[in-house]
């Protein structure tokens, strides 16, 4: 979930019911954009930025998402049709409130607290050479509380914590920029796909709000909802799919009949397949 999507004041009422208290208490927006420049990952980016992180800021927040270079940590998904028959392409994470606990407009790598069973879901996939990627609603660069520096930062902290991600799609547009980008439209979807030679047809989004199965659906992808407190029962109601927790949505990505699928031979759904290249998990001293 990105928290603009709610009005600002509800959220403000209703924040400290999601997260640590302390969160809550010292959240002011005033981070330290030198520490989290600092922790910038410039390889990441398919443009730079200038020494306070803030160059093109402007020209950059056109209509256009903007798309990190992840390192994808897969063999691809010739693993998974290999060994399985067709399956999905790529599995897309919103990122606040769906990897990783929603802190507003968080430009801090120290604040980064992943959710339970994230690293063990993400982990599932890699495994079976499916790509992975994130695609996430940053308002807060359009309202002038983060860089893109402070963006990529936080990705970093996000992958040293959860692994590799093949492509990081971002909307930087406010609600009101009206671009194709910022979801519940599909363009962060379709630009994911794009980058990861994925079809989105044989794509899923995973997130925490309606929004993102908004734009899975105008994606002609398919949404798997992960409800939070901040899920709204409407949304709940009218998601096509919904699952407790990460893990669960992961395992219905998996086992939902995609168009033109085959049927997944005995074993298939166990999720055993020859790993990737493993991925070092780190614990501990998520802020």
């Amino acid at each position: 979930m990105n928290h603009d999507l709610r009005h600002d004041a509800m959220h403000a009422t209703h924040h400290d019911a999601r997260h640590d208290p302390t969160h809550a208490t010292h959240h002011d927006l005033r981070h330290d954009p030198q520490h989290a420049a600092h922790h910038a990952v410039r390889h990441e980016t398919d443009g730079g930025t200038s020494a306070d992180g803030r160059a093109d800021e402007r020209a950059e927040t056109s209509m256009r998402p903007w798309l990190f270079r992840g390192r994808p940590g897969t063999v691809g998904t010739a693993v998974w049709r290999a060994s399985h028959g067709e399956g999905p392409d790529a599995v897309l994470f919103d990122r606040d409130g769906t990897l990783i606990v929603d802190v507003p407009y968080n430009g801090d790598p120290r604040r980064v607290l992943p959710f339970p069973g994230a690293w063990e879901a993400l982990a599932r996939l890699r495994a079976l050479g499916i790509a992975v990627g994130v695609v996430s609603n940053q308002s807060g660069v359009a309202r002038g509380y983060l860089t893109r520096r402070q963006v990529q930062a936080v990705h970093h902290r996000v992958s040293l914590l959860l692994g590799p991600f093949g492509v990081w799609a971002v909307c930087p547009h406010g609600p009101e920029d009206g671009c194709g980008c910022r979801k519940p439209a599909p363009g962060l979807v379709l630009a994911a796909c794009a980058r990861l030679g994925a079809r989105p047809s044989h794509t899923f989004v995973i997130g925490d709000i309606g929004s993102d199965m908004g734009a899975a659906r105008a994606a002609g992808a398919h949404g798997v909802l992960v409800p939070t407190p901040a899920t709204l029962p409407a949304e709940i109601a009218a998601a096509p799919r919904t699952a407790p927790d990460l893990r669960a949505a992961v395992r219905i990505a998996l086992e939902t009949p995609l168009p033109g699928s085959l049927p997944a031979p005995a074993g298939a759904r166990s999720g055993r397949a020859r790993p990737a290249a493993p991925v070092r998990r780190l614990t501990g001293g998520a802020r």
